[in-house]
């Protein structure tokens, strides 16, 4: 199992941060994701530009690094 890590810019409610993580944790692959305002520790299989595309896919104006 691998770990990644992202980095958010413009995250501003916890709203946001459950979103986020009901994304990241519906991808295959995915076994757990710790999400808060400035990132996110996810554990599992799954590639880091699917991470990425997962957050910005939903169109919350948050910069992913």
């Amino acid at each position: 199992m691998a770990q990644q890590s992202l980095t958010f810019h413009g995250v501003k409610s916890a709203e946001q941060v459950n979103q986020i993580t009901t994304a990241l944790m519906m991808l295959d692959g995915v076994d757990s994701a710790e999400v808060g305002r400035y990132g996110a520790e996810v554990d599992g299989r799954v590639k880091r530009e699917a991470l990425i595309k997962a957050v910005e896919k939903l169109k919350l104006g948050i910069k992913v690094t």
